[in-house]
Order: structure tokens, then sequence, then C-alpha cells
């Protein structure tokens, strides 16, 4: 009797979050029926997760752990003391720094609904990091994927479900992937869990790969003839805020901007790294109107899709907006001095300090890219 009764109100809390999803279904989007996670199967694992055995608070699941993000979340909330669980795809070659730092490794897959229960069982908050990679569907990943995972949430009394967005994600619908962050925000504040939303604005990590690694390497460095700026942030920091949320109820129901203290355009950029690399960088100037027809010509081919949501998502980034935001109340709330955040010219001066003196000391030529990673 007592587990037809779990299967019962786990069985209504599916049909309520099958309801709400399909209120806020993207453009050109849907839910499909292998999204919709099968949560009465795994009621006696809910039944231990929530009413028989309680779930430690310090228990965290965090999704996405292999990425840029995602493992510097690991890291940092391994260091503060919480007991790390890493939802990993089954892969060929196995995430074993992830075991070596301490943490557990499940194996589930976002595109498959039914792995995604059993790897919430015993976990008390949800950090959920991951997007889709450029040759997976974004669809799948960042919407089914993420209303799947959701649900299961719900479905299995998760106490806190941290999710990261992008910063005026609401104020593009033209772009899929901002669309898809959007429609997945309200899903996720509908859901009943206890939520923080973060919107990213960039990581530092990207201007070393877009910007430090071509000039180093006398290769053409892309830029656009615009004045968008970007405030990054290191992903440590943004790391050390999300934990620093943990430990707090004053973010909960709250979606708030993670923003760095400056806000950059890709020119100051290219300068910036030019002054410490002491070399003049080979620009390539993209226009943006060039950026506009090419994704217009793709979108008019089916396999050619994927491409131009990208080049959408490019174009945002060139059309002169500010991406940056207030972070004063954010650091109030999370109890952070902001002068500990790494600013860009700290961050590019230890990077550029390190790689000149290991090609010093090895004798290397600017063309030796395996010392720059």
């Amino acid at each position: 009797m007592q587990q037809s009764v779990h299967n019962s109100g786990l069985a209504g809390q599916r049909l309520h979050t099958r309801r709400v999803a399909g209120a806020f279904l993207p453009i050109r989007t849907s839910v499909n029926r292998s999204t919709r996670v099968r949560v009465c199967a795994n009621a006696p694992a809910a039944a231990a997760a929530t009413g028989g055995t309680p779930v430690p608070k310090n228990s965290v699941l965090v999704v996405g752990a292999t990425g840029t993000l995602g493992r510097q979340i690991v890291r940092r909330a391994l260091d503060d003391g919480y007991d790390v669980r890493c939802l990993v795809r089954p892969r060929p070659n196995p995430a074993d720094f992830l075991r070596d730092w301490g943490a557990k490794v499940v194996n589930g897959d976002l595109t498959d609904p039914a792995s995604i229960p059993a790897c919430l069982v015993g976990v008390n908050t949800v950090i959920d990091c991951a997007t889709a990679r450029p040759e997976e569907s974004t669809r799948k990943v960042d919407w089914e994927g993420k209303v799947a995972l959701i649900q299961a949430a719900q479905a299995m009394g998760i106490q806190r479900y941290i999710f990261f967005s992008i910063f005026d994600c609401d104020k593009h619908p033209q772009v899929p992937l901002m669309n898809i962050k959007s429609c997945t925000e309200q899903f996720l504040a509908s859901s009943g869990l206890d939520y923080t939303t973060f919107r990213l604005c960039g990581f530092h990590q990207a201007v070393i790969g877009n910007y430090a690694v071509p000039i180093l390497e006398e290769r053409s460095v892309w830029g656009t003839n615009d004045e968008t700026r970007t405030a990054y942030l290191d992903s440590q920091d943004v790391a050390k805020m999300t934990v620093a949320s943990l430990r707090t109820d004053k973010t909960s129901k709250r979606c708030l901007t993670l923003s760095g203290p400056k806000a950059w355009t890709t020119k100051e950029v290219i300068e910036l790294c030019e002054t410490m690399a002491d070399t003049n960088a080979k620009v390539t100037t993209v226009p943006t109107w060039l950026l506009k027809r090419t994704r217009s010509v793709l979108r008019s081919m089916q396999w050619a899709a994927d491409a131009a949501d990208r080049l959408a998502f490019a174009e945002v980034l060139s059309n002169n907006e500010v991406w940056s935001a207030d972070m004063a109340e954010t650091y109030r709330l999370l109890d952070m001095d902001p002068s500990s955040v790494t600013t860009l010219e700290s961050y590019l001066q230890d990077y550029f300090s390190r790689i000149l003196k290991k090609l010093k000391e090895v004798g290397a030529a600017a063309d030796r890219t395996n010392f720059y990673v």
C-alpha cells in the first residue's frame, strides 16, 4: 500500500510537468514522447531518496562536469567539502580526472531520459551546466534533455536546482539557443523546484582560444566591425559564486546575471593580447552584414540549419550591445568581495607570462601550438 501511494504522487507530478512543458515550447521545437521521463517505474528509488533515507545536504550532482565550467564547479565543490557526483555520458575515454579529484562518476545521457532518474538517487542539489556540443542537436540536448532532467528532479524530490543560462536570452527569441534557454528558465520556474538561474555573459577561457592562441601562432584573428562589449568572467570565479549560492537561501528562486568587472570590445581584447604577447595580430574583420546574409542562405538549406542557428548567435554578438550587468546585489547575496574576482587583464597576464616563459625555456618558436593549452 505504501508503494502505491508513492506511485500515485509521482504520477501526478509527471502529468503536471507534462502540461506545463507545453506552455514554453521554443520556436521550431517540441517535446516528443521519448523526452517524458517515466518516473513511476522509479518510485521505490524516489521513496528511498525522499522518505526513507535522509539525503545529505552536501550531496551534489553536476551535469556537464567535463566542460569548461562544469569541471571548475566540481573542483570547487570538492574543495569546499561537498560530496560530488558527476553525470557523464558513456564514452570510450572515461573522465578519469574527475575520479582522481575525488568525485563519483555516474553514467547518464540527457538524450536518454530513462537513464536520468537513477543518477538522482541520494542527491540533494543538481547543478546543471551542460549544453550541446557543436556536433550535437541543440534541441535534443538543451531543450528535450533539460525538460527530462527537470521533470526527473521534481519527481525525485531534489531540493535545489542550479541552472546556467545566457545573458538577455529572453530578448532574442529569433536565436534558437537563446530562445531555448529562455523557455527552459520559464519551465524551471514553473516546476515548483527551489532553483537559482545564473545568466552568463562570457568566459575568460574563450578569449584564450579565440584570440590569445591565434596571435601566438601568428594565425588570423577573426573579428567584427562592431562595438559590442562583453564582461568576461573566469570560469573559476563562476564556480566560486555557484558554490557560494548553495550556502544561502537568498538566491532561492532568483535569476541573476554573472558579469565580469569590465566590458570589452573585440578590438580592445585583441589589442590587450598584442601588448602582452609583444606582437602584432593578423586581424580579419567580418562585416556584420555578411553574417546576416550567410545565415539567410544557410537557413534555406535543411542540412545547414544548425550552422545557421549558430550564426544567429554570432549575429547577436555583433549588434553593438553591452553584455554586462551591475553585480552589486549579486555580490551582496553571495557574501563575496568584488575584489576577489579575477580581471581579464590579470588573467591574460598570467597566461602569457607562463606561456612565454615556457617557450623561452625550450627555445621554441611561436608556432609550437602544443605549449599554449
